[in-house]
């Protein structure tokens, strides 16, 4: 997986425990124009500490231009970021 570390616009439900499910985001690298992917499987939802951020870390799966990718994004609990982090 490559390393973007890209900011991305998401949408997500959160359930009445207040656990956050991501289901689709909007990406542009580059001068490309804006792409969304819809998230068809989160794999592992974890929970880390990164330069004393709380951040939730989801990889998960999605059918992107006929392929299957693997990719992780990343939601920052103090500025409620999400961030494309690898694909």
């Amino acid at each position: 997986m490559k390393v973007l570390s890209l900011p991305i616009e998401m949408i997500s439900y959160t359930d009445k425990k207040g656990s956050i499910r991501p289901t689709r985001f909007r990406m542009q690298i580059d001068d490309e124009p804006m792409q969304v992917i819809k998230i068809d499987k989160v794999i592992v939802k974890e929970t880390e500490k990164f330069a004393g951020n709380v951040m939730v870390v989801y990889q998960c799966q999605s059918l992107i231009e006929n392929v299957i990718k693997l990719f992780e994004i990343k939601y920052e609990l103090s500025t409620c970021k999400w961030i494309l982090f690898k694909i």
